[in-house]
């Protein structure tokens, strides 16, 4: 634990640095780009269209929720994930982007992930944005537990930062992690019930449990339970201490390693 009480304390003493640098890494993405900031968009709202014509249109999905439009159930399912996987794509790249910062020995690169998070959170909350302004669109009433998603957010953001301190330091040593990476994204989507219903695997045994341990189940379903379901965290108690248990394992392992790893990171960078 006192790793984490040092990156908490590094944080909140270079929390001004860090947010400057998030601010700019957020304006990077767009630089040279004549679309500039719509090329944010594109790629999440062409991904929702798609899943939407193939599940809604194309099978005739029935909506899982009663009442809800297909679409609706779908957006909270999905943009907590976009959050997640470019949180972690980003993470795991960060030292070979900022390696120039890694050989400066006065810089504490624990926080250069961070950055990277928070980069990824600007992005996420015009996405959250767009989910409510959908919800009201879709005649769904403003709900206390709309607030949660902030909640649900901050969780999704440790379980992502835990697995990208392991993800990013491994990567200076071990370049192919980026593609390891990104092939378990895009596996791991298909592992959480974001574009289906997990009821229907009710009939085969230990699905839905296997569903269920995997720890971004927790943030789909929050997510679906603060915008559509009005139900609050606590009323998921066992899943909740669940979460946190693994999250906190995760995290606490991650930092060892980026810990263990980081003197050698400049002679490799």
């Amino acid at each position: 634990m006192r790793d984490v009480i040092s990156l908490i304390r590094e944080i909140a003493g270079r929390r001004k640095l860090i947010c400057d640098l998030a601010k700019a890494d957020f304006k990077k993405r767009f630089v040279g780009s004549y679309f500039g900031v719509v090329w944010m968009f594109v790629q999440p709202v062409v991904t929702v269209l798609i899943y939407f014509c193939i599940f809604q249109l194309g099978f005739k999905s029935v909506p899982p929720v009663p009442g809800i439009p297909y679409v609706l159930w779908l957006v909270p399912g999905i943009v907590p994930w976009f959050f997640y996987s470019e949180a972690l794509n980003t993470v795991t790249a960060c030292l070979q982007e900022y390696s120039y910062l890694v050989k400066k020995v006065v810089f504490q690169v624990e926080v250069l992930p961070v950055i990277k998070l928070l980069s990824s959170l600007m992005v996420h909350g015009f996405f959250v944005l767009i989910m409510i302004i959908m919800a009201l669109c879709y005649g769904q009433r403003p709900m206390a537990t709309w607030i949660q998603v902030i909640y649900y957010t901050f969780a999704a953001s440790m379980l992502a930062l835990g697995i990208g301190y392991f993800t990013c330091a491994v990567n200076v040593f071990f370049k192919d992690m980026t593609q390891i990476v990104g092939i378990c994204l895009q596996f791991g989507m298909w592992m959480v019930p974001i574009m289906y219903q997990e009821s229907m695997f009710a009939d085969v045994p230990g699905v839905m449990t296997l569903l269920k341990l995997n720890p971004f189940y927790y943030i789909v379903a929050g997510y679906r339970d603060s915008i559509l379901t009005g139900h609050w965290f606590f009323e998921r108690p066992t899943m909740t201490l669940y979460f946190w248990a693994v999250t906190l394992v995760l995290f606490l392992f991650g930092l060892k390693v980026f810990k263990r790893l980081r003197p050698h990171f400049s002679d490799v960078l």
